[in-house]
């Protein structure tokens, strides 16, 4: 388990509020029929989007203020703009979330949905049905591969979220299929995208790779996607303003610049054509 010494302090209090929920189990063993989380990816890569899980966050320690709207309104708008997946947020204390709030967005939506929540302990599997659940390497320690034995038994498809190769390591040591690397550092809470970089060289090709946190920008999506990126996990950068827009500027950051290239491939053949020499 986590040293807790060498976490940020909103990252001890979030920790901390998720096993005091753990503590508190679940009666209800939930079996899930999971939407497929590649699959999706596929079908948005054939459609010439940049596989995004764009994610439902109402608020966070590193943003200010707390987005108001609809959440099933803001995942039908991200879907609009093109998202394979959501992400839902359903840690209450900390991110605004509710475990009500995924069950009514995974009713609204067709995409597979990621629970986003800091599960350490096998009970709290059994909080919501989704599509996806996340496991932080970092928090459950030598539990991953029983918590990830556990979620795979109840049909959750399973995202291991990394921060460096130790945990990478640990994560394929457990079976993991799904690696997310989060360019945020847990001690300080800084961004680096240059994480993402350094890390995914070392994940083998059959496994997904989904790049988290830090990307707000057409550029910063095709950093990541040259890094070795499959997918693009993002949040703030959606969720401040119109999420509709802000989702489709991302899954279009491939195909604007392709068409951008070949405009002025045309120009630049029309100039020589017309042009005399």
């Amino acid at each position: 388990m986590e040293d807790a010494t060498e976490l940020a302090p909103a990252v001890r209090s979030i920790l901390s509020a998720a096993r005091d929920r753990a503590a508190e189990g679940s009666t209800d063993r939930v079996d899930v029929d999971p939407r497929d989380l590649r699959a999706a990816f596929d079908r948005a890569e054939a459609d010439g989007r940049v596989p995004v899980v764009a994610e439902v966050k109402p608020t966070s320690p590193t943003t200010d203020g707390t987005r108001e709207d609809d959440p099933v309104a803001l995942a039908e708008g991200m879907v609009a703009g093109g998202a394979a997946a959501l992400s839902v947020l359903t840690e209450p204390e900390h991110f605004g979330g509710s475990v009500e709030v995924l069950d009514r967005v995974r009713a609204a939506v067709d995409v597979p949905v990621l629970r986003k929540d800091f599960v350490v302990a096998e009970s709290q599997l059994d909080a919501v049905e989704s599509d996806v659940v996340l496991l932080i390497a970092r928090f459950v320690g030598d539990d991953l591969p029983d918590l990830l034995s556990a979620a795979r038994e109840r049909g959750f498809q399973v995202l291991v979220e990394v921060h460096d190769r130790e945990e990478l390591d640990a994560a394929l040591d457990a079976g993991a299929t799904t690696i997310g690397v989060n360019n945020r550092d847990l001690a300080e809470l800084v961004v680096d995208l240059g994480t993402f970089e350094s890390v995914a060289p070392h994940v083998p090709d059959e496994v997904t790779l989904i790049a988290e946190s830090g990307i707000g920008s057409p550029g910063d999506v095709r950093r990541m996607r040259a890094a070795g990126a499959d997918a693009l996990l993002v949040g703030s950068a959606i969720m401040d303003g119109d999420v509709e827009a802000n989702t489709r500027a991302l899954t279009r950051a491939e195909a604007d610049v392709d068409e951008d290239d070949a405009v002025a491939g045309d120009e630049d053949h029309r100039d020589t054509t017309e042009t005399p020499t």
